[in-house]
């Protein structure tokens, strides 16, 4: 559970990271200063919070300019005192290619504790990490990275049941998840009523998933794509990620209706 906890909070940013050796659009969904806010539902119960913010970052990478986003998530009310998080994750990236220079999280889950550093050279295909060098070739993100070059990714040709994969690095090792596009739906978030596609990403059966549990993903169908709600079965009920907050945005959030 303490290795799953947060990584289910923040997986709509990774799941929505589809690769198919595709290009991203020229125009940018993003911009300093957005900041939006997610809580993470167990029943009718508030289990967790996570804000993602953008800056502009004073600290340059090879004398290239970088953009600052990162995430802090807790565990809210009584799941406190049922398994505390306090996590941050911070991550450098182009504003052009949007392919990340500088990947750090610092994790308190319960009593676990977990820190990394990782660094992503382009030039030579190589990861460095608190355990080590890892290869890579083509393009690898981290999860909060692959959120933000998700939302870049031109969807227009995707036919319902096409899927698509992507890589990231996580922990120890670079990592392949495979989505597979489920067409167009509406779906009501705390911000209201969006047009969104809807992606189910594949997930490996554990101690909180089941068998045969399913993950579906929402993303606005606008310039913004930004994930708006995300639904998971767990071995024991179900986890539901909401869109609650969204500010600084390039683009206005069109809602369908409040």
């Amino acid at each position: 559970m303490k290795k799953y906890f947060l990584f289910l909070l923040m997986l709509a940013g990774v799941s929505a990271a589809f690769s198919q050796e595709v290009t991203k659009t020229n125009e940018v969904a993003f911009q300093a200063g957005e900041q939006i806010t997610y809580k993470l539902k167990y029943g009718i119960f508030t289990a967790a919070e996570a804000v993602i913010k953008v800056e502009s970052s004073p600290v340059k990478f090879d004398n290239h300019p970088a953009l600052h986003i990162f995430a802090d998530a807790k565990t809210a009310g009584t799941f406190n005192l049922l398994f505390k998080v306090r996590n941050r994750y911070e991550t450098f990236i182009n504003p052009q290619t949007l392919l990340p220079y500088y990947y750090s999280e610092q994790r308190q889950e319960s009593s676990y504790r977990h820190s990394d550093k990782v660094t992503f050279d382009h030039d030579t295909g190589i990861i460095t990490a608190d355990k080590g060098k890892f290869p890579f070739k083509g393009n690898v993100f981290d999860f909060l990275s692959a959120y933000y070059f998700a939302r870049n990714i031109d969807v227009s040709k995707l036919k319902v049941g096409d899927k698509l994969s992507m890589r990231y690095f996580l922990e120890d090792g670079i990592h392949t998840l495979t989505i597979t596009f489920m067409g167009h739906e509406q779906v009501k978030c705390g911000l209201g009523t969006f047009d969104c596609l809807k992606f189910n990403p594949t997930i490996i059966p554990g101690r909180i998933f089941r068998k045969n549990s399913k993950l579906y993903l929402w993303i606005t169908n606008d310039k913004n794509r930004i994930p708006v709600k995300a639904h998971v079965e767990l071995i024991v009920g179900s986890l539901v990620m909401d869109l609650t907050q969204a500010s600084g945005l390039k683009y206005p959030l069109n809602p369908v209706k409040k």
